[in-house]
């Protein structure tokens, strides 16, 4: 596995406009990266999208990145954290089924809808105030801010494990609060 070094090394000749480094940095973290967008979009072509976005995006902008700010692999994964948030924005609400056939409906809210979902809102937040802490924390960080566990686990300093099974209690409490 490369060092941190090497793919910062990598990002500085990309800012010099060298392809053969960021088809090089493409082989090393295209599989990471592609995880962080799948996450997020639960969507195999959407997220494929948003991978070949985000590459441009680091051929674009690799200038931009600065050793002394944050680490190389964190910066090509918020590049792609964004690029996956700007594509679920862009799609619209949707309602997500347990049923792969089904697939994903688009969702146009009217007034009623909206008053229902503040309603839900107010029960979902009241759910969450219920939960411990490090449950609704990890909800929080999943859900919300779209981290995936690993990266829920490094930022908690916690071990992967512990962080899916916070989550999961989490969610079935919730899935009891709500019903």
């Amino acid at each position: 596995m490369q060092s941190e070094a090497d793919l910062g090394d990598l990002l500085e000749k990309v800012a010099g406009k060298d392809q053969a480094a960021l088809r090089a940095i493409y082989v090393r973290q295209s599989t990471r990266l592609f995880g962080i967008a799948m996450a997020i979009l639960r969507d195999r072509v959407a997220a494929a999208d948003v991978l070949q976005d985000s590459f441009l995006r680091v051929w674009q902008r690799a200038g931009q990145f600065d050793r002394t700010r944050g680490e190389p692999q964190v910066w090509l994964g918020s590049i792609v954290r964004h690029a996956a948030l700007d594509a679920v924005r862009a799609r619209g609400r949707e309602i997500p089924t347990d049923d792969p056939g089904l697939g994903d409906s688009l969702v146009e809210p009217d007034a009623i809808d909206s008053i229902s979902a503040a309603d839900e809102g107010k029960r979902l937040h009241a759910c969450l105030e219920r939960l411990p802490e490090a449950n609704r924390q990890g909800i929080v960080l999943a859900f919300v801010h779209g981290l995936s566990h690993p990266e829920i686990a490094t930022k908690l300093d916690l071990p992967l494990g512990t962080v899916k099974s916070w989550i999961r209690r989490g969610l079935l409490s919730l899935r009891e609060c709500l019903s």
